[in-house]
């Protein structure tokens, strides 16, 4: 068995380690694995082991790799987790099954337009910028649940969650802790935060889906 596939299953047993510690249900959290930078021939052993859900930062890098790779194992769920310009987002649509970086009104009409013109509808994450970092895509958390209901009321799209990404240089706690607060204003179920080095402490609080990648398929 590869390198790969075993720290996958090491990342699985974590998992399922800390939601036990933390209270949850067991499989309440979706590993996301974040296979961006890596080819077809690095994912496949990884898809072979069981994991069917991947995320993907950029929308042409995906189409590389992953049409064929959906074909060929149909269960496949792919997610866009890096930021998605507005010129992209017919491909988006496309391809990707869930979006997670919805942040500004012009790419929520951009989508409704194209999921209205596809008939493919994925399902939408509102990223949220927990820090306020100046370069960091997202959206300010004092504007996070006036903005998803406007993407629901305005622009027609089912919003189905919240992401963040927290500052490196800070405690992530505070920042998934803000996340999980707004995700209940704005009415979403689902919590797309922590990473590679932070995913436990985001299981604890309150995460459904994991955004793991190096911690898999080593650094890029």
């Amino acid at each position: 068995m590869g390198d790969t596939v075993q720290q996958f299953f090491a990342v699985k047993a974590k998992i399922a380690a800390v939601e036990q510690e933390a209270r949850r249900a067991a499989g309440a959290v979706t590993l996301v694995a974040v296979s961006k930078t890596f080819d077809a021939a690095d994912i496949q052993p990884v898809i072979e082991a069981g994991q069917r859900v991947f995320g993907e930062n950029r929308v042409q890098e995906a189409q590389g790799k992953w049409p064929d790779l959906k074909q060929a194992f149909a269960d496949i769920e792919l997610h866009l987790i890096g930021p998605l310009q507005s010129n992209k987002a017919k491909e988006a649509v496309a391809l990707f099954d869930v979006i997670e970086t919805v942040d500004r009104d012009k790419i929520a009409a951009e989508l409704a337009k194209e999921i209205s013109r596809q008939g493919r509808a994925p399902k939408l994450y509102v990223q949220v910028n927990t820090g306020s970092e100046p370069q960091k895509a997202g959206i300010e958390p004092r504007d996070a649940v006036g903005f998803v209901a406007r993407c629901r009321d305005v622009h027609g799209l089912a919003i189905e969650g919240l992401m963040c990404i927290p500052p490196a240089d800070e405690n992530p706690g505070p920042h998934f802790a803000l996340l999980e607060k707004l995700g209940h204003e704005a009415g979403v179920a689902k919590l797309s935060m922590g990473m590679s080095g932070d995913y436990e402490t985001a299981i604890a609080f309150g995460a459904t889906s994991v955004r793991v990648g190096s911690a898999i398929f080593g650094s890029r």
